[in-house]
């Protein structure tokens, strides 16, 4: 098993296929494994080099139940780490969820790292609370409900993220939710990066029209997935695939998108 090492923590990795380098990472409740278990891992190693992560808290990385663990500059250490482990200088970084808005830094904090980024389905302007106060509201819940339990058991809709959930750490999952829940948006970093990106989510994710309309104010790729909520966005593959990959393999200019009214 490869490991890579980020703060004193242990990450795990995997390998496959030849060509360009294309690092996966998985959202909330999910491992690097995940990717080939909803079919996009082996679609994209007949072209690409995949390096998929089990992201901290996750699979068979280490678990640390504390929320600093997980801050967006350790989740931008944790990659570069296995780049580094890996021997690879500057990759391109596709991400779903938590792991799109692990990607957002990277292109912030460490854009050298990547010649490009795809990112599904996490809004780059408002952040994590924009989708999860439009389900609270829907629920008839209390504004300041802990959403963490709603967030897990809509996880738990998908039996592979159902069976890691029960055999992975509580402790650890609270405190990456935790840090995940705080973390604001991106976006006028984000447009400043230089990193050429490529957006998209479902429809009826909410996360859908706040990712269109930064796309559409930085000149940025996006597509929608029609139909799709969250999950339904993660598990269409199929549909998914066709956009992503000629993004992956044309070689785009490194360019300079802005937000309006940043210099």
């Amino acid at each position: 098993m490869p490991f890579a090492r980020s703060n004193g923590f242990k990450v795990r990795f995997e390998v496959s296929g030849d060509g360009p380098p294309v690092l996966l990472h998985p959202g909330m409740f999910q491992d690097g494994a995940h990717w080939a278990h909803a079919g996009y891992t082996q679609a994209l190693s007949d072209a690409h080099t995949v390096i998929t992560v089990d992201p901290l808290g996750m699979g068979a990385s280490d678990a640390p139940r504390d929320a600093a663990a997980y801050t967006l500059q350790r989740r931008v250490d944790v990659v570069t780490a296995v780049l580094d482990d890996v021997g690879v200088e500057r990759a391109a970084f596709w991400g779903y969820s938590l792991g799109a808005m692990t990607g957002y830094a990277i292109a912030v904090y460490a854009p050298e790292r990547l010649t490009r980024l795809v990112a599904g389905a996490f809004d780059p302007i408002g952040g994590f609370r924009s989708a999860v106060d439009q389900a609270i509201d829907a629920l008839g819940l209390p504004a300041d409900v802990d959403a963490y339990e709603i967030v897990k058991q809509g996880a738990y809709a998908n039996p592979y993220q159902a069976a890691l959930i029960d055999a992975g750490d509580l402790g650890a999952f609270r405190a990456n939710y935790d840090a995940f829940s705080r973390q604001p948006g991106l976006h006028r970093e984000l447009a400043a990066s230089g990193v050429p990106m490529l957006l998209y989510a479902g429809t009826e994710d909410p996360w859908h029209q706040p990712m269109r309309q930064f796309a559409q104010r930085t000149g940025s790729g996006f597509f929608s997935i029609p139909g799709a909520d969250h999950q339904r966005g993660w598990e269409s593959a199929p549909e998914v695939l066709p956009h992503v990959r000629p993004f992956l393999e044309t070689d785009a200019e490194r360019r300079r998108p802005q937000w309006p009214g940043c210099e």
